[in-house]
């Protein structure tokens, strides 16, 4: 029996990859050093003037009751990455790989487990995030954004695995006595194994988004443990007269979706 791999992305996309891991990489090392690059602890009032503008003294600015917005946006970003790891778990577990085993069922089954999660993929995941919250509490937004992020990643690769399933390889191995389990191990060895990265990568892209909309909506975090959704949520009110309150945060969550993008390895004709 031969295993099938996944066709080698395009030179210029493994690029892209590359730097978004390398990206990654940084943020994780930023956020594991955040409480030695932050020059303020967190959550530490009147170390400024209010709403300063960025200068040499303070490059992000500070904030309405003087906080110091550098440190602030190291230490959101390190709470944005910590939540978004713990929700990825759930988006992988309950997505990619229940869709990688579920596309081993009988074939009614198994599009009857894609219908099921197709449905729950047409919703925007935010609302289901939200739906979630509300039937559990704010403390469980990680998993609650994990799970609504999971009906897209299962559907991704529900499809995937069953274009394996349905291949002239496949059919000639079950011809030839091979079982579905030895099949199913085949996939989790081979195509789970060379597609984990990009799926966690999108999935964290996504749990990101997600969980920093929820806080900006008042879902989610809740201060000290500010993430950056929260911190361009409470720029509301002075965004308009202190640009910077709101753009830092808003750039570092820019950056950190976009290099989870890069990192998952574009599909063809794919925007990040």
């Amino acid at each position: 029996m031969s295993a099938t791999f996944a066709q080698p992305m395009p030179v210029p996309r493994r690029l892209l990859a590359a730097a978004g891991w390398a990206g990654l990489g940084l943020v994780a090392l930023a956020v594991t050093m955040s409480d030695f690059l932050a020059r303020m602890p967190v959550n530490e009032l009147h170390v400024g003037p209010v709403l300063a503008p960025p200068s040499a003294e303070f490059p992000f600015g500070t904030d309405l009751v003087g906080r110091d917005l550098l440190s602030e946006t190291l230490h959101a970003l390190g709470v944005t990455a910590t939540q978004g790891a713990k929700g990825v778990f759930l988006a992988v577990l309950a997505g990619g790989l229940l869709g990688y085993v579920t596309a081993h069922l009988p074939r009614i089954a198994g599009f009857l487990f894609r219908w099921f999660f197709a449905m729950f993929a047409a919703i925007p995941p935010l609302l289901l995030a939200i739906v979630l919250i509300g039937l559990t509490s704010r403390g469980l937004a990680s998993a609650a954004a994990g799970l609504a992020a999971a009906p897209l990643a299962f559907v991704r690769a529900f499809d995937r695995s069953r274009r394996a399933v349905d291949a002239g390889h496949a059919d000639y191995a079950r011809a030839t006595g091979v079982s579905p389990s030895m099949l199913l191990r085949r996939d989790l060895a081979y195509e789970f194994r060379d597609m984990f990265l990009p799926i966690a990568a999108r999935a964290f892209a996504s749990v990101t988004i997600i969980l920093s909309t929820l806080s900006f909506l008042g879902f989610g975090a809740t201060p000290p443990h500010r993430d950056l959704g929260l911190m361009i949520g409470a720029a509301r009110t002075s965004f308009l007269d202190a640009w910077w309150t709101a753009a830092f945060p808003a750039l570092t969550l820019v950056v950190l979706v976009l290099l989870a993008r890069l990192a998952a390895g574009l599909d063809e004709g794919e925007r990040p």
